[in-house]
């Protein structure tokens, strides 16, 4: 298993990055989140997951070890493979879902695209004995920089400018996909329209 992967960011995409290591360049799946934390040209670590299937090999980066570690143990429920697990990451932070599951939290659960009640229930009562620890402080808007939404634009805002955006085409190419967007929608979907749009637009 390749746990994490070190080296130069040489290319940013709307799904995934291209880390440099050794002079190999790796095609590594991120959610928006992370990939808003990249930027062509610096130095990255990244923690990672290979995903194996017959007809693929996909390595999965993320921002820290704790939400790989997430990220693998969402996929033991019945029902729920990489893409949908690296999608309830991409919408909640890890404390936040594993608060969720913890807690029954069907209504956080299904603002996942993707899940709904009944998957939200699986994934509670297959997962919720093993989620670990959680902050009891309550909901997690009580528990400092973490939200019950995510701040999606914000994260679309990120990685537009790591894809080398200026700071007004991403507003405006977010300003754009928001007005039809739903309460919670999916991020990747959106910085996909966005850069379809900048794409018409430059």
């Amino acid at each position: 298993m390749i746990a994490s992967v070190r080296g130069t960011v040489a290319a940013l995409g709307p799904d995934g990055a291209v880390v440099e290591v050794g002079g190999v360049g790796l095609s590594v799946s991120c959610s928006p989140g992370t990939l808003a934390r990249l930027r062509v040209g610096d130095a990255a670590r990244l923690a990672t997951s290979l995903v194996v299937r017959e007809d693929s090999l996909t390595l999965y980066g993320f921002a820290d070890d704790d939400e790989r570690a997430l990220f693998e143990l969402l996929q033991t429920a019945n029902g729920v493979g990489p893409k949908l697990a690296q999608t309830m990451l991409a919408v909640h932070p890890p404390r936040e879902l594993r608060r969720a599951i913890a807690t029954s939290d069907y209504a956080t659960l299904v603002k996942v695209p993707g899940i709904g009640r009944k998957g939200a229930e699986r994934i509670v009562v297959e997962l919720r004995d093993r989620i670990g620890p959680i902050d009891q402080a309550g909901t997690a808007a009580d528990v400092a920089g973490v939200t019950p939404v995510a701040p999606w634009k914000d994260q679309l805002l990120h990685a537009l400018a790591g894809l080398g955006f200026t700071g007004k085409e991403a507003a405006e190419a977010v300003d754009a996909v928001s007005e039809d967007a739903p309460e919670v929608p999916d991020v990747a979907v959106l910085l996909r329209r966005s850069i379809q749009l900048l794409g018409r637009t430059t």
